[in-house]
């Protein structure tokens, strides 16, 4: 069977700037990847949108969309949207029902999303504790029961917020992405709402690239941090 990966991500610029390269990476492994972006960013996730005269809400939310549906299409990965909203990102009951069904559907090997904590942005760790509760009722086999179903629960992988020490982000994976950079810094620039941000980001994926390399004794340009929620298990430590 092919190998999934599945990404929650609270707004389209995230899964780009802390999870592009993963998702490329393992797109071209011949993973199927699935994002599920939570809201288009509309309110908050926007500052150049907003800078037009007169632009209206319903605009920058599809601005927004056609830039994480071409992002997504470069890493390439598939791209569900929830439209929930943002500042503040409000889930609905029906909405975890069918983050529910992807888990079981999909079965992905792993799963990235962000943080646990942010203090300047609720919305990163409320789509978290949402991938997690769906991660959780997935399993429950009295939740649409079905003899036939087989389903284990993924490892969960944080991946990095903007003011790591803020967040309390303790890094125990770097990921090199040098044979992603490329694609990635090529689904940066499909983000002009925040173009601000895409010198910051690479910067950040130099800095674990260095980091990565004096970890590994093994030459490495570009890295993502991440970190992992549950325990690995392995059969030796070597």
């Amino acid at each position: 069977m092919q190998k999934t990966g599945l990404v929650v991500t609270a707004h389209p610029g995230d899964f780009v700037w802390r999870a592009g390269g993963a998702i490329a990476l393992h797109a071209a492994k011949g993973y199927r990847m699935r994002i599920v972006c939570l809201s288009f960013g509309e309110r908050g996730e926007s500052q150049w949108a907003w800078k037009q005269a007169g632009v209206s809400l319903a605009e920058v939310k599809n601005q927004r969309r056609g830039e994480a549906e071409r992002a997504a299409a470069i890493l390439g990965a598939e791209i569900e949207f929830f439209d929930a909203g943002d500042y503040p990102l409000r889930t609905t009951p029906d909405m975890l029902d069918r983050l529910i069904d992807i888990y079981r559907e999909l079965k992905p090997a792993f799963v990235l999303t962000h943080s646990l904590e942010d203090p300047y942005n609720v919305d990163h760790p409320e789509a978290t504790r949402f991938a997690q509760e769906a991660r959780i009722v997935a399993q429950a086999a009295g939740h649409k029961p079905d003899p036939d179903r087989a389903y284990a629960a993924p490892p969960v992988f944080l991946f990095e917020p903007h003011q790591p020490e803020q967040c309390n982000f303790k890094p125990n994976v770097i990921l090199n992405i040098d044979d992603a950079w490329e694609t990635k810094r090529r689904a940066f620039e499909v983000l002009a709402a925040q173009k601000h941000l895409w010198d910051y980001y690479t910067r950040v994926a130099l800095n674990r690239g260095v980091q990565g390399g004096r970890n590994s004794g093994r030459a490495m340009t570009y890295g993502e941090a991440y970190q992992r929620i549950f325990p690995q298990i392995v059969e030796e430590l070597a």
